[in-house]
């Protein structure tokens, strides 16, 4: 099989410029299926039966750095020490692979990573829920290392509204914008992926440090509400931050929302609920599928994406979170973690240039992380530790 241009110019800028993947549930996906048993899901061994990572995928992949989810579901009654199991994971992962992966809390250890030839192994919690209205459980989050946290999941935490809930603050509650400024003076990147408009709009508003968007695309292309509308994308420049495009199909692809609906809807009445990835589940979710074709997304539509955001955004405020590992289906081409390369390759196809490449795959969100410290170092100069309690700033 004969290998494009484009794909080889694509697997050469990787490996100068690697990509900075925001978003992959591997750790959730490794406590659902064997409940952290490292040895049954080796990753130093294929998994393509069973994953969509593994390490000589991520290899092939390009993938230098990883913010690798500790995402729990926002139900759980016990969701921060469900969210410490899935740090511990973490940690273990890195542990057990020395020489594939390093521990990276600063933009400084990406880049030694990257001179390493090892993937930077960096930590973001999806949902607020994760610190249970607790300042001091934020803190403790990003003293083992979380560096970015959601603000919200598919639920509303009390003090913000998520995308696919109904309207409860109004945005973010005055605890809510709390929750941002001790971001801002820790360092943590406020990640804006799965919040409702309003909470993006506010949150932006709050913050002194650039925000990101870890897993989330263009709603002018795909109207569903995970994903950023134009308005929005369009503060990212005087903000300082990214948006990282997702491959989810049903959030980039506007046939696959109603198809979405329809598949979700068969899972509920099946028991299920639409995010359960167990074989049982699985197994109802094939058997829709082979029913009902599902509509299917390409590299191509992601970077159909990509060229939008580019567009009001610029260059300069874009990035990748493919959320692998996190979700049932994928586009064709974008299969894994491996697949990067194909993205590239279509982008190269479509004039972008190498230059522009270099900043989507590592360098834009290197300098994301590098800023978000630089006003945690001012932030910290200026005022310690918030003690506001949700009850007492929201009543």
């Amino acid at each position: 099989m004969t290998t494009s241009p484009s794909l080889t110019a694509a697997r050469e800028l990787l490996a100068e410029f690697p990509v900075v993947d925001g978003h992959n549930d591997l750790p959730y996906a490794l406590r659902e299926q064997v409940d952290y048993d490292l040895d049954a899901r080796d990753i130093a061994q294929d998994q393509s039966a069973h994953l969509h990572t593994d390490l000589a995928r991520l290899r092939a992949g390009g993938v230098g750095a990883q913010y690798w989810s500790v995402y729990v579901r926002s139900d759980l009654p016990d969701a921060v020490p469900a969210t410490l199991e899935q740090i511990d994971c973490v940690q273990r992962l890195i542990e057990r692979h020395p020489a594939e992966l390093r521990a990276a809390l600063t933009a400084a250890d990406m880049e030694a990573a990257r001179a390493e030839g090892r993937i930077a192994s960096l930590m973001g919690a999806e949902g607020g829920h994760s610190i249970a209205c607790s300042l001091g459980t934020l803190r403790g989050l990003y003293a083992l290392g979380v560096r970015y946290m959601t603000l919200t999941h598919n639920d509303n935490v009390p003090w913000a509204d998520s995308a696919t809930d109904e309207p409860g603050v109004g945005g973010l509650s005055a605890f809510g914008r709390e929750v941002v400024r001790e971001m801002n003076r820790l360092g943590m990147l406020v990640d804006l992926s799965h919040v409702a408009a309003t909470t993006m709009r506010a949150a932006l508003d709050t913050t002194t440090a650039p925000v990101i968007f870890s897993h989330s695309s263009a709603r002018a292309l795909c109207d569903h509400p995970r994903n950023v509308p134009d308005d929005v994308l369009e503060r990212l420049p005087a903000n300082g931050g990214m948006a990282m495009v997702t491959f989810v199909p049903k959030f980039v692809l506007q046939a696959a929302v109603d198809w979405t609906a329809a598949a979700d809807a068969n899972m509920s009445e099946h028991g299920f609920h639409h995010l359960d990835m167990s074989p049982e589940a699985m197994k109802v979710q094939r058997a829709f599928e082979e029913r009902n074709p599902r509509p299917a997304a390409t590299a191509a539509t992601v970077a159909d994406h990509l060229d939008h955001m580019r567009e009001v955004a610029g260059v300069d405020h874009i990035g990748i979170g493919g959320d692998f590992d996190g979700i049932a289906f994928t586009p064709h081409g974008l299969e894994d973690v491996a697949s990067y390369p194909n993205l590239i390759a279509e982008l190269l196809d479509r004039g972008w240039s190498r230059t522009d490449l270099a900043k989507l795959t590592w360098q834009n969100a290197v300098r994301v992380l590098s800023a978000a410290e630089d006003v945690s170092r001012e932030q910290s100069a200026l005022r310690g530790p918030s003690r506001a309690r949700v009850e007492e700033l929201d009543g």
